[in-house]
């Protein structure tokens, strides 16, 4: 796991020494993601220049170092990520080259080089079972190719400025040293983290600047850049898994079996390790699953980390506890009071270099804090929930979809209109009024429930239902006045692919939510205290298994009701008792909505004052402090969307001199 940065300069006449200089701070802006050396490398007839910050997981020594040329001397790389199955790439390169290769190492990245030179960019992000962000320089071609894994599980943003550099980095801020960097915000990105609370792919709060999707390479040849061309696809993935499935005839206990052996070998190849390693542990299926896995192949305890909050409703330590006793894990647990979190309210936008705004973003860089006292490396259960339709929402929200299809659409704009005839105060007074006799849509935000009751009846496809289940800020415009809602760049690959509305919603997770949400969330809070995240179920291989179970075998009852993650079930209950797991989902979060009418109220009163929330240019005060004033009255909760707007504001504060016309 490292950092990197580079760029084509347009500008005639650099030198080696300040092309490097200027890569050298670029890299350093991103120092937290290696702390351990540096490297620069430039090709002054072109004008390029890379640079690499380093944390040294596979081959300590220099001879993993990066900048790193492949042997022929045709391509120079510095890559960022870790190639999980580079081991038997390495083979297939010693075969390639008649069995024999002096190797100057035995790192990831050497292999990577080699195989590049090889079979291509394409070709080898192909074979390779990982997590990356690549840029690779082919000097007697000209060609520059910029590479990103599948899942998105790396971070990768590029940019052509005004003058026509071309900038590229692990985060924006390794952007910013360059003296081309221009910084104009995109008024249609704000809106985008208002609706989704994260900027997403292909979009960056930056005009000028992108993020490259998942699974995709981008070629910038004698200074042209050409389209983003993706060399995987889940759509491809979903499809090839929906035949096997058809013509499948295993029964339960061989599925089993088959999720045994697949996410056996990925655990086994993501445990290699020259540095120390463990797990994060919640007690839930996911990270249960993985730390079991883990130590059936472990020679001494796993180490573990887990944190708990003293507000019971959001603690999950006591859960896995008692997992780690079972399993035999060296156990890691720290208690964190409600200060503890709030404290790092504060840090958050320096954690986050781009706006964004899910809340768990908290918990998460306090357990990744933790984690980096004991180990370099820890392994997590994220993508579970995506694989095998664990959300809550698949079931509730295929639900609801199945009764509102089933109504005429005429009349259910007639209902839409009826709700919409009654005002958001209203629905919220009425709900006072009943107190704990109201139905329970009403006890809780009634009038922003109805709100998205009636725009859900609107609703004409899956796809618009979707949105409203998941959006915050409907119409952005509302709070972002000119901004415009595009369709979901990669999301809209999942539209009419599955056999059915809850696998369409398992897809849309996977191409938006997962890498613009969940991977941003847990590669800027692990890497910002310089540790490596590994994330099991997002292998490729895995995933593409997971496309050939059947939904049955995902969806199933459980504690009494119908609960997703069934085959995951299965495969702990051999590890881990029933009882230790069996229980609702709980969502990795904190008490947000209280804190900001407590202990956060000052800090977020003064950043959504009227002055501050006008100075970036993006906001519109009013409905800001309507819904604060309801927030703070206790007439409704709206502690998500407040949110997205403290974390743009606090954003936009810390680093306002990077955006252009900002006021210095």
């Amino acid at each position: 796991m490292c950092g990197i940065a580079g760029y084509l300069n347009p500008q005639p006449g650099w030198d080696v020494a300040r092309l490097t200089a200027v890569a050298r701070a670029m890299g350093d802006a991103i120092r937290h993601r290696g702390p351990d050396a540096h490297g620069e490398w430039a090709d002054p007839g072109a004008g390029l220049a890379l640079s690499h910050r380093r944390l040294a997981i596979l081959d300590l020594t220099e001879a993993g170092a990066q900048p790193m040329a492949c042997r022929s001397g045709r391509w120079m790389l510095v890559f960022n990520g870790e190639i999980y199955n580079f081991q038997s790439l390495r083979r297939e390169v010693e075969a390639a080259h008649g069995g024999g290769f002096a190797w100057r190492g035995h790192s990831d990245s050497e292999v990577l080089a080699e195989a590049i030179d090889l079979w291509g960019v394409d070709a080898a992000v192909q074979r390779c079972s990982g997590m990356f962000a690549l840029a690779a320089w082919h000097a007697g071609e000209r060609r520059l190719l910029l590479a990103r894994d599948r899942l998105g599980e790396k971070p990768l943003y590029w940019g052509r400025m005004p003058d026509g550099a071309l900038l590229f980095g692990s985060e924006l801020r390794a952007l910013y040293p360059h003296p081309s960097w221009y910084g104009e915000l995109d008024r249609d990105a704000v809106g985008a983290l208002m609706h989704y609370n994260c900027i997403p792919a292909p979009q960056s709060v930056f005009r000028h600047v992108q993020k490259l999707l998942p699974g995709h390479v981008l070629e910038i040849h004698e200074g042209r850049v050409g389209t983003p061309r993706p060399y995987w696809r889940l759509e491809d993935a979903m499809r090839a898994g929906e035949a096997t499935r058809a013509g499948s005839v295993a029964d339960e206990s061989q599925w089993v079996d088959r999720l045994d052996a697949v996410l056996g070998e990925v655990i086994g190849e993501q445990m290699i390790s020259d540095v120390p390693l463990g797990a994060f542990l919640s007690g839930g299926i996911d990270s249960s699953l993985v730390v079991a896995m883990m130590q059936k192949r472990a020679s001494r305890p796993v180490k573990t980390f887990t944190i708990g909050f003293k507000e019971d409703s959001f603690d999950e330590g006591r859960f896995a506890r008692e997992v780690a006793a079972h399993l035999g894990t060296e156990h890691h647990e720290l208690y964190l009071t409600g200060q503890d979190a709030l404290d790092l309210v504060p840090q958050v936008a320096s954690l986050y270099d781009e706006p964004f705004s899910d809340s768990s973003q908290l918990p998460t860089s306090l357990v990744s804090r933790f984690a980096r006292q004991h180990v370099t490396v820890a392994l997590s259960g994220d993508g579970g929930d995506e694989m095998f339709a664990g959300y809550t929402r698949y079931i509730v929200g295929d639900g609801l979809w199945k009764r509102v299809q089933g109504m005429p659409l005429g009349l259910r704009r007639a209902a839409a209109l009826g709700l919409d005839a009654v005002p958001a105060r209203a629905w919220d007074a009425a709900g006072r009024a009943l107190g704990n006799a109201a139905p329970r849509l009403l006890r809780a935000s009634p009038g922003e429930k109805i709100g998205r009751v009636a725009r859900i009846l609107r609703a004409k496809s899956p796809v618009g239902f979707y949105d409203e289940l998941i959006s915050h800020w409907k119409d952005p415009s509302v709070l972002v006045p000119g901004a415009r809602l595009h369709p979901l760049e990669m999301a809209r690959a999942a539209a009419g692919v599955g056999a059915n509305d809850i696998e369409y919603m398992q897809a849309h997770d996977t191409l938006a939510y997962l890498p613009d949400d969940i991977m941003v969330k847990v590669d800027r809070a692990a890497m910002a205290v310089s540790l490596e995240t590994r994330t099991p179920f997002l292998d490729s291989r895995l995933v593409e298994f997971a496309w050939t179970v059947p939904l049955s075998l995902k969806l199933r009852g459980g504690s009494g009701k119908t609960a997703g993650k069934y085959l995951m079930r299965e495969l702990l209950a051999r590890h881990v008792p029933r009882p230790l797991f069996e229980r609702p989902k709980q969502g990795f979060g904190i008490p947000l909505g209280p804190w900001l009418r407590g202990p956060l109220r000052d800090w977020a009163e003064a950043l959504l004052a009227p002055d501050r929330l006008l100075a970036s240019g993006m906001l519109d005060p009013q409905p800001v402090r309507r819904k604060w004033a309801e927030h703070l009255s206790g007439r409704s909760d709206w502690h998500y969307h407040l949110w997205d707007v403290l974390m743009f504001q606090q954003w936009y504060e810390q680093y306002r001199e990077r955006v252009a016309g900002a006021a210095r």
